[in-house]
């Protein structure tokens, strides 16, 4: 008689575990469908739009919505919903760009501070503080005015204005981390500190450094939107949200009330599917 052999199921790891939860996180669907939606604008929204972003039409200026121009046009003439649409693709460069910067700059720091402790978190943790106290977009617009507004020192500097944000959660992480019994024996083994700070402590302190990375994109989206609409972000003639608000804000006054809202609308949409997401992502990670 012979004996029937259960087949043993997969081993589905922790990984698989969240991947799941996040995929039935209505907070994380809704957020992250948003986001795939002004990301496929960004990469492919230039070749579907109806009519062309930066075409003037002086003639058809501060058309209404309509069959034609589905969004009106502007003061130019130029078609409000192509530039909503092709609009995306420089804040989706920015943003994200600033944000892995700060992130990475500022889990750099906030390890060896974590890490070393003393004398070196007493000297940068006192910096850091300081720099906190400041407010990022006074911290921006006095840096862009110094140094000149486009597109790469706009990246350089919110993503070093959101390195000591980033530096602050990540050296609390260590110090929980830095005392228990994986680090006291690769010290004991003789590692050095960079090898101990980078290949076994930050593997471990990865999840409040990825929900960080993603509320400071939030963050990074609407800097980089104010910016834009103070003349010290992206320039002309970029069809940017923030600087179309800039450009069209006073037209409301006479009645042209398209030329405002369906770019508050986007950076407003993207901003609340970034934070979605954020949320999502931190309500699996803390369970």
């Amino acid at each position: 008689m012979s004996t029937a052999t259960a087949t043993p199921m997969p081993y589905k790891g922790p990984r698989f575990e969240r991947t799941k939860a996040l995929l039935s996180s209505p907070t994380f669907v809704v957020g992250a469908l948003i986001l795939l939606f002004w990301v496929a604008c960004a990469l492919i929204g230039h070749w579907v739009v109806p009519q062309d972003p930066y075409a003037s039409d002086p003639l058809n200026s501060l058309t209404p919505p309509d069959a034609t121009h589905w969004f009106g046009t502007d003061q130019l003439g130029r078609d409000v919903f192509a530039r909503v649409i092709v609009g995306a693709r420089d804040i989706l460069t920015i943003a994200p760009l600033a944000t892995l910067l700060g992130t990475v700059a500022g889990t750099a720091v906030g390890l060896i501070v974590g890490y070393f402790d003393g004398w070196v978190d007493n000297v940068i943790g006192r910096l850091i503080d300081a720099l906190l106290a400041l407010p990022l977009v006074i911290v921006a617009l006095l840096a862009l005015a110094a140094v000149g507004a486009s597109n790469v020192t706009v990246i350089l500097v919110i993503g070093i204005t959101f390195t000591p944000i980033t530096a602050r959660t990540v050296r609390a992480a260590v110090f929980a981390e830095r005392n228990l019994d994986y680090v006291l024996a690769a010290q004991l083994r003789g590692e050095n500190a960079f090898y101990i700070m980078f290949a076994e402590i930050l593997p471990n302190v990865l999840q409040p450094i990825i929900v960080e990375a993603t509320v400071r994109l939030g963050y990074a989206i609407f800097a980089v939107a104010t910016l834009s609409f103070l003349g010290f972000g992206i320039q002309p003639p970029s069809a940017d949200w923030g600087l179309a608000l800039s450009e069209s804000y006073t037209l409301m006054a006479g009645g042209a009330w398209w030329t405002v809202v369906f770019d508050a609308a986007a950076i407003a949409t993207l901003v609340v599917g970034v934070n979605l997401v954020a949320d999502g992502i931190q309500g699996v990670l803390e369970r």
